[in-house]
């Protein structure tokens, strides 16, 4: 057994080695074995540098393509064994330590690099060659006798002893002489060659200006032309070459001979096809990858008038469940099995399957009539799911989250088209999954407009386009402003200002809202201390409160309680003057931990209020163990009140909870008051603060010191 390499050096040198072993057996070069590894190992370090290099150039494998034409590996079998040796231990021993996926898709770019590279430098060493064999030629022509033995024994040399294939014929098309390396091409005797005529090469794939270019040459109207040409072997596999054809004339100038040169280039096709696949092809599935999809979409929404196009957009819902609880393994085998049903739902023309990434595919069909056919298609992918996946011994229910695109051709791009479907796909999914939704404009404009907030959201609070409006909270019993309730809003640049409702759940859902909160709640006790400096003396019934409230992001983070107390503290407000409102849904079922900031911040004398009480189903025995001192009855509960006469019901319920309330020493806030009847029979009730438009809309601070002095001078 021997050692591993243990030097990037070595592992260089050991790829450099292989590289020489498997290329030399066919390599036309006086060079031992040695010193030909010598002469690839520099090509092996390019090769290797560009790999690992932190921005990605493929021209390095065009020029170690170009390098090995120039070091005489000219047989298509080089090339074919160097992208073999590079496809197998380039990434091996070159890319070790490096993400293998990336290193393994450079290898793949690196190899086709190559292979165009040495194509070029063949194809540049081919036409030097042509050249050499058609001066040889006219100059044979023309000679005396002398110097004709001299050029014919020069074009025999370079006839015979060529890597390209050359033949002659006449002008009606008769073969009249070919080398050794064009018989080798067809894989047949001379004789065999001979015996057909120019004419009889046709083949199925021929461009179809291939004959005409003849036509015009042997008339004398063209010189040469070059075209990429396939022939019939005589087993009848297919030979592809890049074929010259050049016409010899005589010494008057009249057109005498034709002259053909023949490059193999099957291998590289077939090189190059593969290639194709892997780059257009998922890897695990076999499907269409995005690559490809977006070229078959773009096609579809550049057809003519008429032409329509269907796209359905499926996301599995609680994929990312199964890939945690039974690994990736398990959930690489349910997609293929996924992509393999799929498959079986678009096998009708015009209809297609892609995998775009994740567990995310595209289905799409296209025709003159759509509409009907993407329902259907949408049908057969859901019913397709319906069946359990057995997967090591497990039955998985798989479902699917559908968004569907449908419409004319030509009218949007295929992203504009992919956004659609997807912004779709996830209405179906928050609507419940395992179901499809067909895109709108209306809700694609709102999504758009929702993904714009939610980027603008972060720049938004730098810079400082958030102010607050307040609320006057007042007391029933002699109507004076006791405090304000803080409501963030948003001066939006394009759409104006915004309520809390457009804004708040996108910062909660990105994170925003813990230093938006912080920021809401310094900025609210600076102004509530404000207040209090300059109401001092003025106010006989306590000083003015704020209210703030809390999302459930902001109850969880660590740093609620340090930040609330160095916010007091910075500010000098007592805690008896902030009130932070939490909603009920946030603390049903909370356990011990996350109430421990709240009671802390209790124990310091901050006031906890439960906002939107009656809406989240509590058990009322739970107000015991909660760390609140003020209940906020929901609005639901008061509006029958603004008739008359009120709902007795909701007199009987608001009764219930206030009495409840007070017996558990908690206060009663009452939102959405705005009759006076509705504040009159509330207070009768026993309510201790109120807030609402029968009092005042919220408004910047100083409409609430000016409230506050009426009440103190009135």
């Amino acid at each position: 057994m021997t050692a591993e390499p243990d030097g990037p050096e070595d592992r260089l040198r050991r790829f450099a080695t292989i590289w020489s072993r498997a290329v030399f057996p066919v390599t036309s070069t006086s060079l031992t074995r040695p010193e030909f590894e010598e002469q690839l190992l520099p090509l092996a370090r390019r090769l290797s540098e560009a790999l690992l290099a932190r921005a990605f150039d493929p021209e390095a494998g065009k020029e170690v393509g170009a390098a090995l034409v120039a070091g005489h590996c000219t047989d298509p079998e080089a090339l074919s064994r160097s992208l073999d040796c590079v496809d197998a231990y380039l990434v091996l021993y070159c890319g070790e330590d490096g993400p293998q996926e990336d290193l393994r898709a450079r290898s793949s770019r690196l190899q086709h690099a190559m292979a165009a590279g040495y194509a070029q430098a063949l194809r540049e060493r081919t036409l030097s060659e042509q050249e050499s064999i058609a001066q040889a030629a006219l100059t044979a022509q023309g000679a005396v006798a002398q110097a004709l033995h001299e050029s014919e024994a020069r074009f025999r040399a370079v006839f015979e002893g060529a890597a390209i294939g050359i033949g002659i014929a006449d002008l009606e098309g008769n073969i009249l002489e070919v080398n050794g390396a064009l018989m080798r091409m067809f894989g047949g005797s001379e004789q065999a060659v001979r015996e057909r005529n120019v004419q009889e090469w046709t083949h199925p794939e021929d461009a179809p200006q291939v004959w005409r270019l003849y036509e015009e040459l042997v008339s004398g109207e063209r010189e040469h032309y070059h075209v990429e040409k396939a022939f019939y072997r005589p087993d009848g596999t297919a030979l592809w070459t890049n074929l010259t054809v050049s016409l010899l004339r005589d010494a008057d100038g009249n057109p005498r001979y034709q002259l053909a040169l023949m490059e193999d280039t099957t291998e590289r096709r077939l090189l190059n096809l593969r290639l194709r696949y892997e780059a257009t092809h998922d890897a695990l599935t076999g499907l269409p990858n995005r690559t490809l999809f977006f070229e078959r979409l773009e096609k579809a929404l550049s057809a003519g008038e008429g032409q329509r196009f269907g796209l359905c957009y499926l996301d599995l819902d609680g994929f990312k469940t199964i890939n945690d609880s039974l690994g990736h393994a398990a959930g690489d085998r349910l997609l293929v099995e996924v992509a393999d049903r799929l498959q079986s739902c678009a096998t009708a023309p015009g209809e297609m399957v892609a995998r775009l990434g994740g567990d995310e595919f595209v289905a799409l069909t296209t025709g003159p009539d759509t509409q009907q056919e993407v329902d259907d298609l949408a049908d057969r992918i859901m019913n397709a799911l319906v069946t359990p996946v057995r997967i090591d011994g497990r039955e998985l229910l798989v479902r699917g989250s559908i968004g569907i695109v449908e419409g004319p051709a030509g009218e949007r791009g295929p992203a504009e088209v992919l956004r659609s479907a997807d912004i779709t796909m996830y209405r179906a999914k928050s609507a419940g999954g395992n179901r499809y939704e067909v895109a709108d404009a209306e809700s694609d404009a709102r999504a758009i407009t929702r993904h714009g907030l939610t980027t603008a959201l972060p720049a938004a609070l730098d810079r400082g386009e958030f102010f607050i409006e307040y609320q006057p909270l007042v007391h029933l019993g002699d109507s004076t402003v006791r405090g304000a309730e803080a409501l963030v809003r948003w001066l939006h640049p394009q759409h104006g200002v915004l309520g809390p409702d457009r804004f708040i759940p996108l910062a909660e859902h990105t994170g925003l809202i813990v230093p938006l909160g912080r920021w809401v709640l310094e900025e609210s006790v600076r102004q509530a201390r404000e207040w209090q400096e300059r109401h001092k003396d003025k106010l006989g019934s306590g000083p003015l409160r704020v209210n703030v409230n809390l999302s459930p992001c902001q109850l969880t983070h660590p740093g609620l309680v340090q930040d609330t107390v160095e916010i007091l503290e910075r500010s000098g407000l007592e805690p008896g003057a902030l009130c932070l409102e939490v909603t009920e849904s946030a603390l049903i079922g909370a356990d011990d931990e996350v109430l421990k900031p709240l009671r802390r911040l209790a124990e310091m004398g901050v006031d906890i209020a439960l906002d939107d009480f009656g809406t989240g189903y509590s058990n009322l025995a739970n107000l015991r163990r909660l760390p609140v001192s003020v209940l906020k009855l929901d609005r639901s509960f008061t509006q029958g009140m603004q008739q008359f006469p009120a709902d007795p019901v909701d007199l009987k319920i608001v009764e219930g909870i206030v009495t409840l309330a007070h017996s558990l020493n908690l206060a009663v806030t009452v939102e959405g008051v705005e009759t006076g009847a509705q504040a009159e029979q509330l207070r009768i009730l026993g309510c201790d603060t109120a807030q609402g438009w029968y009092y005042a809309r919220p408004g910047p601070p100083d409409r609430l010191h000016e409230l506050a002095m009426a009440d103190a001078t009135g």
